[in-house]
């Protein structure tokens, strides 16, 4: 009975170290206040399981990896004014922490400092200098103090992905803080939320002297980055947004009129913290199998034109778990340096399938299934088989499309033989001398 105690507890211990993956969170703050003027937000991800340890930015004992291990699996970043951070912890430290798998939320505001925008740029994303926030002097909050930095951005600004800003409401979402651009180049960068097309970023106490940073659509307010490894790092430009008073302010443009009774900045910052956690959005690969049609056993070789069958799991993560994915858009790729057929797989309970004929080419090939969308991880499989010519002892005794050189052969025989039999026996008649 004691080993099964001990298998017991040991099964318990599994099932918490799995509930407990990617849970492990670093909150930089700048000042231990953001605690308090940030509750609702800290409160929600620790409802959502998160398990958060606080610190300050400039803490000397702040360290994201020990031993070669990664300490954690999330870092929030509230701390824009940061000039330096404290420990082992730095830029390079933390685009590492992103390359080895790790998401990173960051807020920031008009007192940015120099480390956020390095790793914005690390990014694909450039902030706008020190002491500057986006402006619009039309979609303004009636509570602005005058300089119309409280800006409202409507839910229509949003990018075109559920999976990741959730379900669009109707209510507004409060900013006020460092606009950004991208990196057109980067095709990896998305632009979660951008400005309207009457505002701009600069310094609201400074004359606009030369062309802004940013100006009207291509002023980000909410940039994302997912990462070729599948880490995801989205930077807010307002530290404010996540604050209680934006997530409880009703909110009352200046230029349309309507007044919402709260904002829709908690659903927001929900759907974008669960979404760069990577609590939805994960697809993963499950049983791969092929075989000849009519077969359960995939062969060792597989010879040209031959009908396959080929079946993919693919699970998504939902709430925890792992489910069925229904997406209706994946596509298989049988590959030699190219693909020599493209196909989209059909759907049954979780299970892709389809099944065509293998080309009349043979080499080394490759089942492929890339799928890349907009707000899910990428879902890459490769499975590679061989495939043969036909054997000597498998091409047809007769092919239809050579009957012409068949009869050609055959009427030469003939003729041959014809021309044979008159040659032998043709005999011409002597000619009698004339004296």
């Amino acid at each position: 009975m004691a080993w099964l105690k001990e298998a017991f507890v040991l099964a318990v211990f599994a099932v918490f170290s799995v509930a407990a993956t990617g849970q492990r969170t670093l909150v930089l703050v700048d000042n231990w206040s953001i605690r308090e003027s940030h509750s609702i937000f800290f409160k929600n991800l620790r409802d959502a399981g998160y398990d958060l340890s606080f610190k300050t930015a400039d803490d000397a004992s702040l360290a994201l990896v020990k031993y070669g291990e990664f300490l954690y699996d999330n870092l929030v970043i509230f701390s824009p004014s940061v000039e330096e951070f404290g420990g082992s912890v730095d830029v390079p430290a933390i685009t590492n922490f992103i390359d080895g798998g790790g998401n990173v939320l960051v807020a920031a505001s008009s007192d940015i400092g120099d480390p956020l925008r390095e790793l914005a740029t690390e990014c694909g994303v450039e902030f706008d200098e020190e002491k500057t926030a986006v402006i619009d002097h039309l979609n303004y909050d009636l509570a602005d103090q005058g300089k119309h930095t409280l800006i409202v951005a409507e839910p229509s600004n949003l990018i075109e992905a559920s999976m990741i800003v959730g379900k669009k409401g109707k209510s507004p979402f409060l900013f006020r803080g460092v606009g950004m651009v991208s990196d057109p180049e980067n095709p990896l960068v998305l632009n979660i939320l951008h400005a309207s097309s009457t505002a701009y970023s600069h310094s609201p106490s400074e004359k606009i002297e030369e062309f802004p940073h940013a100006v009207g659509t291509n002023t980000l307010l909410v940039a994302g980055l997912q990462a070729r490894n599948n880490a995801r790092v989205v930077f807010v430009g307002s530290l404010d947004f996540f604050s209680d008073e934006f997530f409880q302010s009703a909110v009352q443009s200046a230029n349309k009129g309507d007044k919402f009774p709260q904002s829709g900045n908690q659903e927001l910052a929900q759907s974008l913290t669960s979404w760069t956690f990577r609590q939805k959005g994960v697809l993963r690969v499950g049983k791969v199998s092929h075989h000849r049609t009519g077969e359960k056993a995939p062969d060792a070789a597989y010879i040209i034109n031959q009908d396959i069958d080929y079946s993919i799991v693919i699970e998504e993560l939902v709430n925890g778990e792992w489910k069925a994915f229904n997406g209706d858009d994946v596509q298989l790729e049988f590959v030699r340096i190219d693909p020599f057929v493209r196909t989209t797989l059909k759907r049954k309970n979780g299970v892709f399938y389809t099944s065509f004929m293998l080309p009349d080419i043979y080499g080394v090939f490759q089942f492929r299934v890339d799928y890349n969308r907009i707000g899910y991880t990428r879902l890459f499989s490769t499975t590679q088989v061989s495939v043969w010519p036909l054997q000597h002892t498998q091409y047809e005794r007769f092919i239809p499309s050579a009957f012409p050189y068949y009869s050609a052969a055959f009427s030469m025989m003939a003729g041959v033989v014809l021309l044979s039999f008159v040659f032998l026996h043709y005999k011409e008649e002597p000619k009698e001398k004339k004296e």
